[in-house]
């Protein structure tokens, strides 16, 4: 299963939407086994607090029947990550005939939920301690960089977005084969669960060079770039790449930085490009929509958090021995955001370039604005995940099951399925990600369809089209999508939220 970015604040428990993050991490790997009553133990909560708090708690059977000690694996992460796994797959969502939690990629794994033993924090306070790169196949035979952190190790060794990789540690053999096979398996392993990894690469001009590197901490710029693009005719776009929502002290100022910018250069149109970004801070993906929204709309409802009917009618027995919980605390009016303008900039439409990465406070941004301006999305469709949770504390562990659905204040959620550009609720237009181009240039697939629409009024022209725009595929879409979350199984995910589950004292001799 994949594990979500949790950042705490002295002893706090943050909200969270739920995602996935690989399990071939150093933190499923314990050096040492706990007591086996106490791990079992550990189990019966692991159950008990799900079937108070989980979102979908009521499709839950009795504790016999479920029998949370007959989970067994190698490591005490293991176990419990298969408790979990099945705790998970028992609501069955009625538009898919499938659980709400059903993961394509690992069919049987959760989706969303997660068990954790509190290692994963810092990615959402904007550090980074990896290579600083990562990477998509453009097709089948094609291995590409698909973006690049400043500062990082890729970065100082002059690595850039849309590099080919042709060698990983002196392998060729790194074509994609299937989500599941040998060398796709290898490419995971060698540039995501590594400390080391050696790279030969192709630029666009056809010239390779080799790089060394080495893991290593550095700071998120999440702003990968921004610029002002003069359509002529009075017409100019605002582009900015926003790669992931870090909380508001590293993100902010980047933002801000680059809203004025847009003010300045009096930009007719926007478009944000989050085909990347896996989400974060709930405060942050709030700051962006204040920058965004329309300043006639400011006081007005942002979006409301839906927690299951026990939580909203504060029967939580077992929450209540562990946290400081005050009455109405999960009431849908205690769980209402509402919008506070940052900034001048006055636009009616914005643009979303959106990829199968795309997801979480990403896509809470997103479904934010759709009542209150013309939203258009460009892509490819979006992870699907409108569900949010709190961390719960278990022995050394941490629970994380889905606990609210996020709805808009129209009353819309429920993209499970992930947002589809193109269609009846998504307007706009799909297509495959282009990672031959770098960002900003308006030759690369997706933004060139945004900037035709605002030209134009339509998203493809007439007459010769640039090279990537016709550029046949040999990967179907079932194996883009399953290759995007392949790839991106080791990312941190989540929508990490302003309010908080303090602990309580504990009593002291």
């Amino acid at each position: 299963m994949k594990k979500i970015l949790y950042l705490t604040i002295i002893v706090t428990a943050g909200f969270l939407a739920a995602c996935k993050k690989s399990s071939k991490t150093p933190v499923d790997t314990l050096p040492t086994r706990i007591n086996h009553d106490e791990l079992n133990r550990i189990k019966d909560s692991v159950y008990l607090f799900t079937k108070e708090a989980y979102l979908w708690y009521d499709a839950i059977p009795d504790m016999a029947t479920f029998n949370p000690h007959s989970f067994a694996a190698s490591t005490d992460v293991g176990e419990l990550t298969s408790e979990v796994d099945a705790l998970s797959q028992y609501k069955i969502n009625p538009a898919t005939s499938k659980p709400y939690e059903y993961y394509p990629s690992d069919p049987g794994t959760a989706k969303y939920s997660f068990i954790d033993d509190g290692t994963v924090s810092g990615e959402l306070g904007g550090t980074n301690g990896d290579y600083g790169f990562s990477v998509l196949y453009q097709e089948k035979t094609d291995l590409r960089i698909k973006y690049v952190y400043p500062g990082s190790a890729a970065d100082k060794a002059g690595v850039k977005r849309g590099y080919q990789i042709t060698k990983i540690n002196s392998r060729t053999d790194i074509d994609y084969d299937n989500s599941n096979g040998p060398n796709l398996t290898y490419v995971v392993n060698a540039i995501f669960n590594s400390k080391a990894v050696n790279l030969t690469l192709r630029r666009p001009d056809n010239t390779t060079f080799d790089v060394s590197l080495n893991a290593g901490n550095y700071t998120i710029n999440p702003v990968l770039t921004y610029k002002t693009i003069d359509l002529g005719n009075d017409k100019k776009v605002g582009y900015i790449v926003f790669n992931t929502f870090t909380v508001p002290d590293n993100a902010g100022p980047q933002l801000l930085k680059a809203f004025n910018q847009f003010t300045t250069d009096k930009i007719t149109d926007l478009v944000v490009d989050l085909r990347y970004n896996g989400g974060g801070s709930v405060a942050t993906a709030q700051y962006l929509d204040d920058l965004i929204v329309p300043t006639a709309k400011n006081g007005t409802e942002m979006f409301t958090e839906y927690y299951n009917d026990k939580l909203q009618n504060d029967i939580y027995p077992m929450l209540s021995k562990k946290y400081k919980i005050d009455k109405g605390d999960f009431a849908p009016a205690n769980n209402r955001a509402n919008f506070a303008k940052v900034g001048t900039l006055d636009i009616s439409r914005v643009f979303f370039i959106i990829t199968g990465s795309t997801a979480s406070a990403s896509e809470l941004t997103i479904n934010n604005l759709r009542p209150h301006m013309d939203v258009r999305y460009i892509g490819s469709t979006s992870y699907g995940k409108p569900v949010g949770f709190f961390a719960i504390d278990i022995g050394q562990f941490q629970l994380y099951v889905p606990e609210f659905e996020t709805k808009n204040s129209a009353g819309v959620g429920g993209y499970y399925a992930g947002m589809t550009p193109g269609t009846t609720d998504y307007p706009g237009k799909i297509d495959d990600d282009d990672v031959t181009k770098d960002f900003g240039d308006t030759t690369e697939v997706l933004l060139n369809h945004a900037i035709n629409y605002i030209k134009r009024g339509v998203y493809d022209v007439a007459g010769p089209k640039v090279q990537s725009l016709s550029k046949s595929t040999t990967m179907t879409a079932d194996q883009k999508r399953q290759m995007t979350l392949k790839l991106d199984e080791h990312l941190f995910k989540g929508m990490v939220g302003k309010k908080n589950l303090v602990l309580k004292e504990l009593p002291r001799k």
